[in-house]
């Protein structure tokens, strides 16, 4: 459920604070990448992807890097508790880590009703994983 709340920016951070500690943090082993193929030609979908997505034009798909890969990401999850209003929380970590490390990020945002609900995968480039994680880290601690 996509919460609605008004609050002042204090409160906003306040809130995300709180979720991002209460949230099941995951850091994924190893190196990740993205494969492509026109539509006609989805992907298989095993245990080595980690999501699909589609436009009008083309699948696209997160899945185990191989070693000729040349843009490898780091791939982190949050699992959030149900009823947790983490609206923001997108918004609010991007631009945490934009702001202390200097990189982008992607998420992929899926749910899953026995686990509280809504849950992200967050990927960055897979030489930066430890910092992220530290950055994370640090953040849940400060609530």
């Amino acid at each position: 459920m996509v919460s609605i709340s008004r609050e002042s920016r204090e409160q906003t951070e306040q809130r995300l604070r709180e979720v991002i500690a209460a949230a099941e943090f995951v850091t994924l082993d190893g190196a990740w990448a993205f494969r492509e193929a026109p539509l006609g030609e989805p992907p298989e979908l095993n245990r080595q992807v980690l999501a699909a997505v589609r436009d009008e034009t083309a699948w696209s798909w997160l899945t185990t890097a191989g070693p000729d890969d040349q843009e490898r990401f780091a791939v982190f999850s949050f699992h959030f508790p149900s009823g947790l209003d983490n609206s923001g929380f997108v918004g609010w970590l991007a631009s945490a880590l934009k702001q202390e490390l200097g990189t982008g990020v992607f998420v992929v945002c899926g749910h899953n009703s026995r686990r509280g609900g809504i849950y992200d995968y967050w990927g960055c480039p897979a030489e930066l994983r430890d910092e992220v994680a530290h950055v994370i880290e640090t953040l849940r601690a400060l609530r």
